[in-house]
């Protein structure tokens, strides 16, 4: 018998239709409680920002150090959102007993891999879109470089999507998530120029700065907002690339190898 006359569906090199649906389902998930997953980054934003402002009591040299910060505070929402998307995702759904449901789906390791990533950026986007209308507050925002206000905007998301597939498939309890986001993450954020040059730190430190990620998505985005260089916007490109290619590859493994996901 023909696999037509069986009912078997033949996807082809690519399963569309799984893919989309796939997408459909974990940004509806990543974005389904809009008071908390939008408001909640937007509220903090303008609070870091508000704080700064009343600080420099509004003279001139506090609003450039304000138009320096927003970019930073964008793009970190927008990652924030990225990682916390991943990997609460598959913590919850082992909780739930439902992880299953995702290995039984007719999915190519690739196409799971790039139908999380593609959702959680959405999720990111989302989130890096309301807190740049709200942060137009306090701060002068601009695009004097779009290509790479798109172009680190999802490379920075990318690389917290990636690192949060990984702690998300590792993690069993939401501590282990907790831990990852606040003694890794966060430290690598806020130390990689958010609220001030990386020209301000010692030079051992410039050049330690040179292997954190997060210092080259944040500068990249910046350089495409506010056409402020730090370094050469195509080696944080490369690096940033270089970094995701990387996780991807493991991420993938993961996948393949079904490692923590099958009973």
């Amino acid at each position: 018998m023909t696999a037509a006359k069986l009912g078997i569906r033949r996807f082809g090199a690519l399963n569309g239709l799984g893919l989309v649906t796939l997408v459909k389902r974990e940004a509806s998930r990543g974005l389904k409680d809009y008071n908390y997953q939008l408001l909640g980054p937007a509220v903090t934003a303008l609070l870091y920002l508000a704080v700064f402002r009343l600080a420099l009591h509004n003279d001139e040299t506090g609003q450039l150090l304000i138009n320096f910060i927003a970019p930073g505070v964008i793009i970190f929402s927008a990652c924030e959102k990225a990682y916390e998307s991943a990997a609460g995702s598959f913590i919850f759904d082992k909780h739930e007993r439902i992880i299953a449901d995702m290995l039984m789906a007719p999915l190519t390791p690739i196409e799971r891999l790039i139908g999380y990533v593609s959702a959680d950026c959405l999720g990111g986007i989302a989130v890096g879109v309301v807190v740049a209308v709200v942060t137009l507050v306090f701060a002068e925002l601009g695009a004097a470089h779009p290509w790479a206000i798109v172009a680190f905007g999802l490379l920075g998301m990318v690389f917290h999507a990636l690192v949060g597939l990984l702690v998300g498939i590792w993690a069993e309890k939401w501590d282990q998530f907790s831990a990852i986001h606040t003694f890794l993450l966060v430290p690598l954020s806020f130390l990689s120029g958010v609220f001030y040059p990386i020209e301000a730190l010692p030079g051992v430190f410039q050049a330690v700065m040179q292997w954190n990620p997060l210092y080259h998505a944040i500068a990249g985005f910046r350089y495409g907002m506010s056409g402020t260089e730090a370094g050469d916007p195509l080696l944080h490109l490369l690096v940033l690339a270089g970094v995701n290619l990387v996780l991807g590859a493991w991420a993938y493994r993961w996948f393949r190898s079904g490692y923590k996901l099958k009973p």
